[in-house]
């Protein structure tokens, strides 16, 4: 009687394994997506501007409206998941993203497209309340496994985004790549309705609307202000006003919610010194990632003779970033098992100073393709370590209730870095560029004080990390 009823607990422990391993898979794949979405439509912009009818920098509006949207659902989605279920919020948030999909799929002109990519971006909290809903649901010791997979998303959604783009404009036109994400978030949401559960109970309680709103302001004016730097000296009056509303409304939101018990933001917390730590080291990290998706891409289709141009079109382009992405999605099951027997902080330094490593190789070996391809899978590693211990530093630092939106501001400050890294490429051009046909490309000159200055970046970050206390069990909390 005794054996049957061990095997009988083995074989449940076994469907309880393969049922967690499902959800990590789902939610990872979720994660992927909804990271893919800053990155699919970058390398088909010129043909979005020639099929849509508008100017280059009208259809670059198509990835600031995301970036925009992302900035303020995240934080709000992700305090809503806390507040009301993870699991819901991650269902909404995939929602919005196939409803803004079909939406500038089927939509018959700019504006429709324009108003669908705005409601694809509210899927970046896509990751940060899946790995809050990982915490949940996975045992202590198999936690930092999963968490450093979702995490590595944001980085594996990135590269796989650039890749696919060409592949699905060239074969199903512009409207094919919306057409995949709306397939994929329609799957996904079948796929977390059967498979996924949680039994946290949820405090409820009445959401901060107007703490909400005054986030919004702020987070847009500010993204608004970075993204668009290059305007300061053709629209300075414009970026003069949108900044001014949002020092304004900051300076009116944060009493406001430091009186709210159901702030947004927990703003004790978020400015808690190793929470406030590690989120300046996220941000000097990230700029390695989005770096080195800009800077590769960049490398290998400037025209040969500018700066150290290869001439590659989009495709090809894209496909030199799958060794980056293979690197990402090998270590960080090893970032994972590191989490599991060290300090997080070490493992953010180690992953850092790969990165910047990686960035001093590339600033010495430019001009051939196997080296672009060897240092930008240097960073694709790096990406895979500083990207599993950020989360797991975040949480470890943090109250179990306040996981997801938590993660949710480290998120936030991940797409500042990218707008951030995105104005710097965006000034050096205005100063280090040469003119082909319609578009213009770095000299080498401009290549090597983007990769020194990123190198430093991620090197900075290395150095915060281990500044960091150590971190707490899950338990001491």
């Amino acid at each position: 009687m005794s054996a049957t009823r061990s095997l009988d607990t083995a074989a449940a422990q076994t469907r309880s394994t393969r049922s967690q391993w499902s959800a990590i898979i789902l939610l990872v794949v979720s994660g992927m997506l909804s990271s893919m979405q800053f990155t699919l439509v970058v390398p088909s912009l010129p043909s979005f501007s020639a099929t849509l009818g508008v100017v280059a920098e009208d259809a670059s509006w198509l990835v600031t409206i995301t970036l925009l949207a992302g900035a303020v659902g995240t934080p709000v989605l992700s305090r809503m998941a806390d507040m009301y279920g993870r699991r819901r919020m991650l269902l909404v948030a995939l929602g919005l993203l196939v409803a803004g999909s079909l939406v500038a799929a089927l939509g018959p002109g700019f504006n429709w497209v324009l108003a669908g990519r705005a409601l694809q971006g509210f899927a970046s909290s896509i990751v940060p309340i899946g790995i809050s809903l990982l915490r949940d649901m996975m045992p202590a010791e198999r936690s930092g496994t999963a968490i450093a997979v979702m995490s590595a998303t944001v980085g594996l959604g990135s590269a796989t985004g650039l890749l696919l783009s060409g592949l699905l404009s060239q074969s199903f036109g512009t409207a094919g790549i919306f057409a995949f994400s709306a397939i994929g978030g329609a799957l996904a949401m079948c796929g977390i309705l059967a498979l996924v559960r949680e039994s946290a109970p949820y405090p409820g309680g009445r959401f901060d609307v107007l703490g909400a709103l005054g986030l919004s302001v702020i987070l847009t004016s500010a993204l608004f202000v970075i993204s668009k730097s290059g305007w300061w000296s053709t629209h300075p009056v414009p970026l003069g006003i949108i900044s001014a509303v949002g020092v304004v409304t900051a300076c009116l939101w944060v009493p406001l919610q430091l009186r709210s018990r159901r702030a947004v933001i927990d703003l004790r917390t978020a400015f808690r010194g190793p929470v406030l730590l590690t989120n300046i080291a996220t941000f000097f990290a990230t700029a390695g990632m989005f770096g080195n998706h800009l800077l590769t891409a960049h490398e290998v289709q400037a025209p040969a003779g500018v700066g150290a141009g290869l001439a590659l079109g989009p495709v090809e382009a894209g496909l030199v970033m799958i060794p980056a992405s293979l690197a990402m999605a090998v270590f960080s099951p090893v970032a994972g098992g590191l989490l599991n027997r060290i300090d997080g902080r070490r493992v953010l330094a180690l992953g850092a100073l790969v990165m910047s490593l990686a960035f001093m190789f590339r600033l010495f070996t430019h001009g051939t393709l196997v080296t672009i391809v060897i240092g930008a899978a240097l960073v694709g590693v790096g990406t895979a370590l500083s990207f599993a211990a950020m989360p797991a530093l975040i949480m470890a630092y943090t109250p179990t209730q306040d996981a997801a939106a938590a993660n949710g501001i480290n998120s936030l400050i991940r797409t500042f870095s990218g707008a951030a890294t995105s104005a710097a490429f965006a000034f050096l051009l205005s100063g280090f560029a040469l003119s082909a046909g319609s578009s213009q490309f770095l000299t080498q000159t401009g290549l090597s004080i983007a990769f020194g200055s990123i190198a430093a970046s991620c090197a900075l970050a290395a150095m915060l990390g281990m500044l960091l206390p150590a971190a707490r069990d899950r338990g001491e909390r």
